[in-house]
């Protein structure tokens, strides 16, 4: 129960790494703001098994300032504080340079930069004076896989901007003792991942990782949840990588 206490906002989190995010660290102790878009299905079903004490579903599009207002308000009326807030929210369409539309990069760039930008604006201002606080970003291995692919090229430049986000918020929020890091899974058995790709090209990809699978979420959630924790305290500006020793 090393997160016993502690009130950690995550965005996207009714699937996925977001959803195992959410659960690992309920597991401990944690109560956790469980934002969605669209599937309250998926959300309050997570809300149901932590229990209403501890978690709460909130609906809000986090590419929209006004909605993310909304949910750092819902938080804190709920819970009175923020400790951690996790901006795992985003999209990932496959478009090479060719492809790619002023609709594609505004749909990206609102979400997986400007909402996880403006989330942690707006989170940081309810972390403990006291220090402690986490924001927490997540990047992608996308960005230092030699072999991508040029579909990527919309998602591995939203990350790269979350990447330098990193590096320049951890100096701007320690004097307020608030760690900045980004979790950059490799390859993992995810609905947006699994999204778009034949069995013969997830096989290949299966086959470039040395252990021969993909990444689990609930082996990403367990990597946040220890940067979420008092063990991580020292670790800030950082990008970790969590892929099976695939990009090394």
């Amino acid at each position: 129960m090393s997160l016993s206490g502690k009130v950690i906002l995550i965005t996207g989190a009714s699937r996925g790494i977001g959803r195992a995010t959410a659960e690992r660290v309920a597991a401990e102790g944690a109560s956790v703001v469980v934002n969605y878009n669209s599937d309250s299905k998926a959300a309050e079903e997570i809300v149901s098994k932590i229990g209403a004490d501890r978690a709460l579903a909130v609906q809000a599009d986090v590419s929209q300032i006004s909605d993310i207002e909304k949910l750092v308000s819902a938080t804190v009326e709920k819970f009175g504080k923020i400790d951690v807030v996790i901006p795992n929210a985003a999209v990932m369409d496959m478009r090479d340079l060719a492809h790619v539309t002023e609709a594609d990069y505004d749909r990206h760039f609102n979400l997986n930069v400007k909402g996880a930008l403006f989330l942690a604006q707006k989170a940081v201002l309810h972390m403990p004076s006291s220090g402690g606080g986490r924001v927490i970003f997540m990047s992608t291995g996308v960005c230092s896989f030699s072999l991508v692919s040029p579909g990527y090229l919309l998602y591995a430049a939203t990350k790269g901007a979350v990447d330098q986000m990193v590096r320049v918020l951890s100096k701007d929020l320690a004097s307020r003792g608030i760690t900045v890091n980004a979790v950059a899974p490799g390859p993992t058995g995810t609905d947006m991942f699994f999204q778009g790709k034949s069995e013969q090209l997830l096989e290949t990809l299966r086959r470039q990782n040395p252990f021969g699978r993909f990444g689990e979420p609930d082996e990403i959630a367990r990597v946040v949840a220890f940067v979420a924790g008092e063990e991580s305290k020292w670790v800030s500006g950082q990008t970790i990588r969590v892929n099976g020793a695939l990009m090394v």
